[in-house]
């Protein structure tokens, strides 16, 4: 048996470029390597906070993103993702970077759950910032005419303190779970026809299945879609 070469690190299923960041990522975050069952290696991005590409859409960041999407292709991994949702704007231009498959967003799988659903039923999609979102972003992951309803967590108190604007590093996990379930509430309470949830921020992926048990919805989120391709790219299973 001949066993093919030319890779660095062997056995790598996933790579992530990783935003510059550090606030607690607990089980479900794509930066936990322990929400996985297998191989997941990182690219941080030095200097690439969530500030420089939520608020500034600063550009200068797409150079360093493609030269981290190429160095973890050549170390091996067999698909690509990102560490924050708004990556979205520059998907086309990361996928066209390498030649293993790109996922910059879990809004990429908004267009399959849509499907999913009755004709008169959307999909609700919670951001880290929806007045940050735009139009740029859902074309950029191909949504821009999907049918959904976009709310924002950019006005809880604490994920704005700790996770948009970085004044401390810690979390009250508690208080986390109140702001996000209140923002889902408010959203199905304003739209009764939402029939699934895709979470477009990895921060919030710790408490998608409390989501799904408070409010019977299915909850799809980036650690959902990064198991989805990791089954597929490295196929174990018949």
């Amino acid at each position: 048996m001949i066993i093919k070469g030319g890779i660095n690190v062997c056995g790598l299923s996933m790579g992530v470029i990783s935003l510059e960041s550090y606030f607690p990522k607990p089980a479900g975050h794509i930066k936990n390597p322990g929400s996985f069952d297998f191989p997941i290696f990182y690219k941080t991005v030095q200097g690439a906070t969530i500030d420089r590409l939520i608020h500034e859409r600063d550009p200068e960041l797409l150079k360093p993103f493609i030269e981290a999407a190429q160095e973890l292709e050549r170390e091996g991994v067999k698909a690509i993702t990102g560490s924050c949702g708004f990556l979205a704007l520059h998907q086309k231009a990361l996928a066209d970077a390498v030649n293993v498959p790109v996922f910059m967003s879990s809004l990429i799988q908004v267009p399959l759950v849509s499907r999913f659903l009755k004709s008169d039923q959307k999909v609700g999609v919670v951001v880290a910032n929806d007045e940050a979102l735009t139009e740029d972003h859902l074309i950029g992951v191909g949504i821009a005419d999907e049918p959904i309803v976009v709310v924002g967590m950019q006005h809880q108190k604490q994920f704005a303190e700790v996770i948009l604007r970085g004044e401390t590093d810690d979390l009250d996990m508690d208080l986390f779970e109140e702001e996000l379930g209140s923002v889902v509430q408010n959203m199905l309470n304003n739209n009764p026809d939402v029939g699934a949830i895709v979470l477009e921020c990895t921060d919030l992926s710790h408490f998608a299945p409390k989501l799904q048990q408070r409010f019977n919805l299915p909850i799809f989120d980036l650690s959902s879609l990064t198991r989805m391709v990791a089954a597929a790219v490295d196929r174990q299973i018949a």
